[in-house]
């Protein structure tokens, strides 16, 4: 590992709105090393990464590359300097083909002019393989799974030939597989010379690939720390304060008749023959690899994409759901996978998302009462505790966790009785994730029905009382609490069709 610094930080800071989420952060990053950047949601870490990528100017403070001061002004200057960022929700051009986003902003892409497509789809699918992943690069983005698009962006950066790459959560949608490419990738590209910074809240991985880290709290640089030398909880420690073994508890309920019952729920060529039931006060975790037909089966249940054929009953009464709106009438709310793209509506505020499914409680007579809105919208916020500037900042600037918790906060003024969370914690930290598994397990104790899809094992272990497992669409366990592990639960996750499942993994 090199001595002198790649990048020098000093005496950064950064405001929003009077806010200060930043305070005085004074780091290095050296040449040929992981850097793991690790804290609670609100921490400051995702804003420092975003002030290196040119995403966010400092408040104060100095930048130096190499020795030289530089200022990193936008993501164009930041991309010049071999600086990039891989967002936690990929960013594209979804009607443009892969192959066309991964040469954008590229200036040696077009002669005269003249676009060297077969030279461009070339590169892109050398690219592809060099990653391990099979993806046409002639398809347009907006039909690839988030997984998919995932690697896109690591594909355009390594594109770039970037010398600091940036990765926000960079495998939370991504299969074991898809995970182990990407750390073999990033080993070698720190083997060259490169930087990588590593952001997660999965500390396996921080210990599996992190060189170094390190841990933000409440907006300051906390301490920096040789991963080799330090434990989970050591690093637990420093983010919050407290033990590992306090973040998850599944509180009792009481389990009462079955509030949803899903027979032989069947779209061909995604799922098929899925039967399921989930009880009042019952948490059922639904369990599988990335592409096993979960998101798709709550997705048709909601009616986003209803199922071809088979039966959904709501309090023991067959029911029809051709669309949301059905299922929102019938009590059931979902929290989707994909918040940025499906959760929130990323430019207007945080009061207008919280309250976007109740216009009837808002505009009682037609015309939307201010009062009415900010009380609403007051109450989530305390009662969830949403850390914001103000309730009338663009939803799209806070945290990944603040966000989840609006989109939670929007779906309980409709009082739901059957919650439907898909990855409900995907990309948050730990000091959050605690909150909303308490959130979780208290909607369960008010005898609410849960269907909780989750990637993350512990998860479903500690909080649900059934895990059902899929696999290439089709249900392969219904496991109670005390015969669920991580072993029964990954034996009946992985195909027993050799390559097939992954191949069309989605």
């Amino acid at each position: 590992m090199a001595d002198a610094p790649l990048i020098a930080a000093r005496g950064i800071s950064k405001q929003f709105a009077g806010v200060e989420v930043l305070s005085d952060v004074d780091l290095d990053l050296v040449a040929g090393e992981i850097h793991a950047l690790l804290g609670e949601n609100g921490a400051g870490k995702s804003t420092f990464a975003k002030i290196l990528a040119g995403v966010h100017r400092p408040t104060r403070g100095t930048l130096a590359l190499n020795g030289q001061p530089v200022e990193v002004n936008n993501p164009i200057v930041a991309q010049r300097l071999g600086i990039t960022l891989i967002h936690q929700e990929p960013i594209s051009f979804p009607d443009m083909s892969v192959a066309e986003n991964l040469v954008l902003g590229r200036s040696d892409n077009a002669l005269l002019g003249r676009v060297p497509w077969a030279e461009m789809e070339q590169g892109a699918k050398d690219l592809m393989t060099q990653l391990g992943v099979r993806i046409d690069v002639t398809k347009p983005m907006r039909g690839l799974s988030i997984a998919d698009q995932q690697m896109v962006e690591i594909a355009r950066a390594l594109a770039s030939d970037s010398r600091l790459i940036i990765m926000d959560e960079p495998t939370a949608p991504l299969t074991p597989k898809e995970v182990d490419t990407l750390f073999k990738i990033a080993r070698r590209l720190r083997d060259e010379g490169r930087t990588i910074v590593f952001i997660s809240h999965r500390l396996e991985e921080v210990q599996a690939l992190c060189d170094r880290a390190t841990i933000f709290r409440d907006g300051a640089l906390v301490d920096t720390v040789e991963v080799a030398d330090v434990t989970d909880e050591d690093i637990i420690k420093l983010m919050i304060g407290r033990p590992l073994r306090e973040l998850i508890h599944k509180t009792g309920s009481e389990i009462g008749e079955v509030a949803l019952e899903v027979s032989g729920l069947t779209q061909p060529g995604t799922f098929k023959n899925i039967s399921f039931s989930v009880r009042k006060g019952e948490i059922v975790g639904l369990a599988g690899l990335v592409g096993a037909g979960r998101t798709d089966v709550a997705r048709a249940i909601f009616g986003v994409a209803p199922a071809q054929s088979g039966t959904i009953s709501v309090n023991g009464a067959q029911v029809s759901i051709a669309e949301p709106s059905d299922a929102i009438d019938l009590g059931l709310a979902f929290v989707p996978e994909d918040r940025a793209v499906a959760g929130i509506f990323k430019t207007l505020s945080v009061e207008h998302n919280i309250t976007a499914t109740v216009p009837g409680k808002i505009a009682p007579r037609g015309f939307i009462s201010r009062s009415i809105e900010k009380a609403l919208t007051a109450e989530s916020v305390k009662q969830l505790r949403i850390r914001l500037a103000s309730v009338r900042q663009p939803i799209g600037e806070l945290s990944g966790g603040n966000q989840q918790k609006a989109i939670l906060a929007r779906w309980l003024h409709t009082d739901p009785q059957i919650l439907i969370l898909d990855e409900p914690t995907r990309g948050i930290d730990i000091g959050v994730k605690a909150e909303f598994y308490d959130m979780i397990g208290k909607l369960a104790a008010d005898g609410r029905a849960i269907l909780l899809i989750s990637s993350e094992l512990p998860e479903l272990l500690a909080l649900c009382d059934r895990i059902l497992v899929m696999a290439e669409g089709e249900l392969t366990a219904d496991l109670v609490r005390a015969d669920a592990t991580q072993e029964t639960i990954m034996h009946a996750a992985v195909p027993k069709t050799g390559n097939h499942a992954q191949e069309n993994a989605a």
